[in-house]
């Protein structure tokens, strides 16, 4: 029967041949999920994407229609929800109907509204299995627990197909046991909730996975504790932390959870990022790090990427990666957020690279010119990005490409002091 709706549906066909031309992922769901053709019949539907509060609704009521124990319903039906939002995104991207930050904050707040549900979903169940763990002043952790998103997530950059950098936070009782009929003790309970969250999330099902996820921004990285208690995370980030987890922190932020630990978190972000730092340090701890981040992960032939032949149009350019890329962006604004937050707060108050930028040039801390020469070259980039996901391919372009871009933000990158 939906092999006749296109046909029936002349617009709908047309749609469909785009859409699949300019998406190779579109043409493989389509193939694997017939049932996803009906998008192309509601063109309203399809072309006006919901807010984060309809998402998150619209998910809930998905969800309340199933059985509590049933997870295999479940989760097909977050799988579902995932797809056909995921494909009305793209449609609106490639058809230009969404700019592209309208198309990450779909993409971030569709991850927002799963990543609710799904704490929801691993929280009852670890609760029937345990009962319910406790704070130190004796009260029951109702979460007591939040998703932390770092990276593209955290900076609401999420792209087609991006995986999710997150870290767990509780505030339990690290003394308590829970208060159910096979107790364990606080911080095992955390443990297997994360553990929980990250299965549900990945498990490969007819439908596939949610998300992949990356755990290793927690404090300690892969050896550390899949779920940090607050005071531990506090402590670390105080103690412990790398300049460059700080720098990652800047794009930290709370996805989901309880409010409570997320207030905490964000004292602690502030307190951490706003401390005084001496420049020179900084200035040398930034720049050895992107280094070896070039160095390892770029395809210009020096780390500096400014070699005789590095704008060759023989030579390609890793959009993320290379000299001049979105990561040279990305650490100018890591670099200031630390280096000024201190004197400017507000700095701290937003998380995504625009923004940051905005309030750099705003403060007087970058030029008029030189922070819209920022915001448009890291659009650009990031536009280049999306297609090449799109169309299932590495974020990689010719060498002929973005050449006065790269310039100008090599150029800000010396004058900022970094090398």
């Amino acid at each position: 029967a939906y092999l006749v709706l296109p046909q029936e549906n002349p617009g709908a066909l047309a749609r469909f041949l785009t859409l699949c031309a300019a998406s190779p992922g579109i043409a493989e769901q389509m193939a694997r999920f017939p049932l996803r053709l009906d998008e192309w019949l509601n063109e309203g539907r399809l072309f006006n994407p919901p807010l984060a509060p309809e998402l998150a609704a619209e998910l809930r009521e998905r969800l309340i229609r199933i059985p509590e124990d049933d997870l295999e319903q479940q989760m097909e039906a977050l799988r579902h929800f995932k797809l056909a939002h995921s494909l009305r995104v793209a449609a609106s991207e490639i058809t230009g109907s969404l700019p592209l930050m309208k198309v990450s904050d779909y993409l971030t707040w569709l991850a927002e509204a799963i990543l609710e549900q799904v704490l929801a979903l691993a929280w009852r169940y670890s609760v029937a299995r345990h009962g319910t763990p406790t704070r130190a002043d004796g009260t029951l952790c109702d979460p007591g627990f939040v998703i932390v998103g770092y990276g593209k997530v955290g900076g609401i950059e999420l792209g087609h197909g991006s995986d999710l950098d997150l870290v767990f936070i509780h505030d339990g009782d690290l003394q308590a046991e829970t208060d159910g009929a096979k107790p364990i003790d606080s911080a095992q309970f955390f443990t297997r909730l994360g553990q929980r969250i990250i299965h549900l999330l990945t498990t490969q099902t007819n439908s596939g996975q949610l998300y992949e996820v990356d755990m290793r921004l927690r404090p300690s990285g892969a050896s550390g504790l899949l779920v940090s208690s607050l005071g531990a995370f506090s402590r670390y980030q105080d103690k412990e932390a790398w300049t460059w987890e700080h720098q990652a922190l800047v794009r930290a932020r709370v996805l989901t959870g309880s409010a409570d630990v997320g207030h905490e978190f964000e004292k602690v972000r502030a307190e951490v990022l706003g401390r005084e730092r001496d420049l020179d340090k900084l200035r040398a701890e930034v720049s050895d790090m992107r280094a070896k981040m070039r160095d390892n992960l770029g395809t210009r032939l020096t780390a500096a990427g400014r070699a005789a032949n590095a704008f060759e149009s023989s030579m390609p350019f890793d959009l993320k990666q290379d000299a001049g890329g979105i990561v040279d962006i990305e650490f100018m604004v890591q670099y200031a957020a630390l280096a000024w937050s201190r004197e400017h707060p507000g700095l701290l108050r937003y998380t995504d690279n625009i923004r940051i930028l905005e309030g750099l040039e705003e403060a007087g801390l970058l030029s008029d010119a030189d922070a819209s020469l920022l915001r448009e070259a890291y659009k650009a980039y990031r536009s280049a990005a999306h297609r090449q996901a799109l169309q299932k391919q590495a974020g990689v372009v010719s060498g002929d490409q973005f050449h006065s871009e790269r310039r100008e933000v090599m150029r800000i990158w010396a004058q900022m002091g970094l090398s």
